[in-house]
């Protein structure tokens, strides 16, 4: 993978993550934005916004590289999120699903169209036939999200997750090549 992706869909550039985007990441991840990364955690500071872009653009540098995309509105270019595909393993074909919405985009179906685009990537072009994703066990919007677009609950790892100093249990999704469902008609909300 040496350039970077940049995905389109109706309402959405999914395009990688810049330096300049770190205001808004932080914004996204903040401490003032509790309610949302309850189930991600925090970025503390601009700064961590900074190294957290930097992470993202080191994935693509690594041995079985990951992806993460920036989730701009086509319209007026606000970031309102990430989504990503990492912890590539390119011998067995399953990578990990991951992502955040800023609130004010809650309920849109945006993430869902972003994650649609990302799926459809991910299998046409990493060759996937699996992937993966974790999520907290009361995050009912992000287990919906997964559900609508076909992953199937696989079991409950516990304790598997550490934010805001705590441990969490997490539940594990996974969806096969063969069971995704693109129709490029479909209402992505």
């Amino acid at each position: 993978m040496s350039d970077f992706p940049t995905l389109e869909t109706h309402r959405l550039r999914l395009r990688e993550l810049v330096p300049d985007d770190a205001p808004a990441l932080f914004t996204i991840h903040g401490n003032g934005n509790a309610e949302a990364m309850r189930w991600y955690g925090t970025v503390p500071n601009l700064a961590g916004a900074e190294k957290l872009i930097q992470r993202f653009a080191e994935w693509r540098r690594l041995p079985d590289p990951g992806t993460r995309w920036g989730l701009i509105h086509r319209e007026d270019g606000r970031l309102l999120g990430t989504c990503g595909l990492f912890k590539w393993n390119a011998a067995w074909n399953s990578c990990t699903l991951g992502y955040e919405l800023a609130p004010e985009a809650w309920g849109r179906g945006y993430m869902r169209e972003a994650v649609d685009a990302a799926l459809r990537w991910g299998f046409a072009e990493m060759r996937l036939m699996r992937i993966e994703a974790q999520v907290h066990p009361d995050n009912a919007a992000s287990i919906a999200l997964l559900e609508r677009l076909g992953f199937r609950h696989e079991g409950r790892q516990r304790e598997a997750g550490v934010w805001f100093g705590q441990r969490h249990d997490l539940l594990h999704f996974g969806l096969l090549k063969r069971e995704f469902r693109t129709d490029p008609t479909r209402n992505p909300s």
